[in-house]
């Protein structure tokens, strides 16, 4: 008898990852195919699309050779935001992509914010200028690369691309197209003035459709690639956030989500949009109907921690943690900015970088490691601490990621933040969600929610410990002080 099945699937950066879920929520089958970043110089980041659909044939032949007689009923895809991937006329991209990390483009951002008043931004999109979102990365193109440029009748994102490679409709939907610096987040549709006064042509953006709804079905070329069956329904899907918050059943107001995987981020719906008026918090919509997001993100959260691993001596995540265990609050007056690679909320600051002060002959590994511990948690305190100043208030938030899996952690987190912390399963992360929705998509359920309600069981719920807070509010003083004072150095040094 064929066994039914739903599949996500997540175009990372690191990796491309799928789950096969039974309509029961039961994981079934995973897979995963590694993926490579090319870096040609000093600040870019690009991938080959190509390789992408690589991949994602890999992980879906994985999945289906590896289940008996599989009756897939539905895909979903999840994928890196803001990432451009350029498309000439035949839908075929004239270069690789140029991903969310690169930041060759600050000359761009600095002329859109010439252009374009923060007000207007606002008012626009919801969202500030920055090097990640993606219109900034087309209009590098059209100044350093016209040949290429005038090529490019379509741009899309990466899940976008796939897939358009999976059913042969090119696509892009909200949760997305959010990160594009040219979408009206507030109003759902593109932004035609924003377009213009970035002298974009609106035909560059394919059209949008749902996350839950069918965008096309696998057409007989895919089918052999994939070993899908042909005509399998492809929903729109989502960004990795929002379908990371789809799987840990974050959608409604009142909840939250943080994550601490190679970056960190704090996700927290709303059902209507929001705006940061210093522009520090982005607001993005969501992959349900009818509800946005704010988000904070953190460059390096989990990356700060391997780092330290991979110079500390002790390669063992949990001896590393161990250590910490046995330390105080505060990490014996060593702070520790985990601006490795710049930072996004609150500061966006490229220059900044990360910083160890504090330290005496009394210092252990241990006081830094917790340290690093304690860093990355208040660089995820700021996001909730501002998006707690424009009114949004969860009653608690779910933790994902490495640092979810830490009882330390997990117990340091809901201290600093103030907050109960829970843990759910399954936890797949983004390609749950992108099942959740491709779920909807085949009328396996009527909302996401009602998936999240089927599918998800709490695991673990931690309370905040009032005292501790009361000394972590503290020590977050000191670490935002940190950087008021170092702020002029780190552009000096840049």
């Amino acid at each position: 008898m064929a066994q039914k099945i739903l599949i996500g699937i997540d175009i990372g950066t690191s990796s491309i990852k799928a789950v096969a879920i039974d309509p029961a929520g039961k994981l079934v089958a995973e897979a995963s195919s590694s993926m490579n970043v090319m870096v040609e110089r000093p600040g870019w980041s690009e991938q080959r699309p190509e390789d992408w659909w690589t991949g994602t044939c890999a992980v879906l032949r994985q999945i289906v050779e590896s289940l008996d007689s599989p009756d897939v009923l539905g895909i979903g895809l999840s994928g890196q935001m803001h990432s451009l991937i350029a498309l000439d006329e035949s839908f075929t991209p004239v270069r690789p992509a140029i991903l969310w990390n690169d930041v060759r483009n600050s000359e761009q951002v600095e002329r859109v914010r010439s252009l374009v008043t923060p007000e207007q931004l606002l008012a626009l999109t919801g969202n500030p200028a920055l090097e990640g979102f993606t219109a900034t990365k087309l209009m590098w193109m059209r100044e350093n690369e016209p040949e290429l440029f005038g090529k490019v009748r379509k741009f899309c994102l990466a899940k976008d691309y796939i897939r358009f490679l999976l059913t042969g409709d090119l696509q892009i939907e909200p949760s997305d197209t959010s990160g594009t610096l040219v979408f009206d987040v507030a109003g759902s549709e593109k932004s035609g003035e924003m377009l213009e006064l970035l002298d974009l042509e609106p035909e560059l953006l394919p059209n949008i459709v749902g996350s839950s709804e069918i965008a096309g079905r696998i057409t007989p070329e895919a089918a052999k690639q994939t070993g899908v069956a042909v005509g399998v329904p492809v929903v729109g899907g989502g960004a990795d956030n929002a379908c990371a918050a789809v799987g840990a059943g974050v959608t409604r107001q009142g909840t939250g989500l943080v994550s601490v995987g190679t970056s960190g981020t704090v996700v927290i719906p709303s059902d209507t949009p929001i705006t940061d008026p210093g522009m520090s918090i982005h607001l993005m919509r969501n992959a349900t109907p009818d509800n946005w997001y704010l988000m904070g993100v953190v460059l390096s959260a989990g990356a700060a921690l391997n780092w330290w691993r991979s110079v500390s001596g002790e390669n063992d995540f949990e001896s590393l943690v161990a250590e910490a265990v046995e330390t105080e609050i505060g990490a014996g007056g060593v702070t520790f900015l985990p601006y490795l690679s710049g930072e996004r909320t609150p500061h966006a600051d490229a220059n900044a970088r990360g910083t160890f002060i504090g330290m005496n002959v009394g210092t252990t590994r241990g006081h830094m490691t917790r340290a690093v511990i304690e860093g990355v948690t208040f660089a995820l305190k700021d996001s909730f601490d501002l998006m707690r100043t424009m009114g949004v208030v969860p009653d608690q938030a779910t933790a994902v990621g490495g640092g979810a899996t830490s009882d330390f952690w997990l117990q340091l987190m809901a201290d600093a933040f103030d907050l109960p912390l829970e843990t759910v399963g399954p936890a797949e992360g983004a390609p749950l969600g992108a099942a959740m929705l491709a779920a909807v998509g085949a009328g396996v359920f009527e909302t996401v929610e009602d998936a999240a309600n089927s599918w998800l069981t709490s695991e673990k719920r931690v309370e905040p410990d009032s005292a501790a807070t009361s000394m972590y509010a503290e020590e977050h003083g000191k670490y935002q002080e940190l950087y008021v004072d170092l702020k002029e150095t780190f552009a000096h040094r840049a």
